[in-house]
């Protein structure tokens, strides 16, 4: 399949974006999808160094992240962007740039409770911030703002990562942007 396509995955820190990721692009290459990933920590590091967590900073790196995602998604890419995103009206934003440019965007909500997520927490990120030693740290001291229409959520606290990345390629395949996992097959075994 050539369309193009963002799948935009947004929820707290340690929500489980990267780890859906990790599972999703296996996934999608069997099924001969040209997937790239556009991961917060990464572009962080190589697209947007220097950023610090202002509201504008955030912003930034948001827009960044969906610029990139923009040109490739247009160009027939399957893009997986995992970011923290916290905010609604730059994810909604990205979204409409996107579409603009006739590409589907996926809105994928990871939830997770805080109590789960502290849990989880190898380097007491959220116990530093919920003791106040971290400033700005997104779901503690600084907002996140849910989706509010997302075309999934998946329960990382409630569901194993092969159930949501299972729900997650079923949503694809409604919208007709991969091939069903028969079809696929079909497809490589005329090859």
């Amino acid at each position: 399949m050539s369309q193009g396509f963002t799948l935009w995955f947004t929820g707290l820190s340690g929500a489980g974006k990267t780890t859906l990721t990790n599972a999703l692009v296996p996934q999608l290459r069997a099924r001969g999808v040209r997937v790239e990933v556009l991961d917060g920590d990464e572009v962080r590091t190589n697209l947007s160094k220097g950023l610090g967590f202002s509201k504008e900073d955030r912003d930034t790196n948001i827009r960044r992240i969906g610029y990139v995602s923009r040109l490739l998604a247009r160009n027939g890419v399957g893009v997986i962007a995992a970011a923290i995103s916290p905010y609604r009206e730059i994810r909604d934003e990205v979204r409409g740039a996107v579409e603009a440019d006739g590409a589907t965007f996926v809105e994928v909500f990871v939830k997770a409770s805080l109590d789960t997520l502290v849990a989880r927490d190898v380097k007491g990120l959220y116990k530093k911030a919920l003791a106040g030693e971290i400033k700005q740290f997104t779901g503690v001291s600084d907002p996140y703002e849910e989706p509010l229409n997302p075309e999934l959520v998946v329960e990382s606290d409630s569901e194993t990562v092969e159930e949501s990345a299972a729900k997650i390629l079923a949503r694809l395949e409604e919208l007709n942007l991969i091939a069903a996992a028969r079809q696929a097959e079909k497809a490589g075994a005329a090859l």
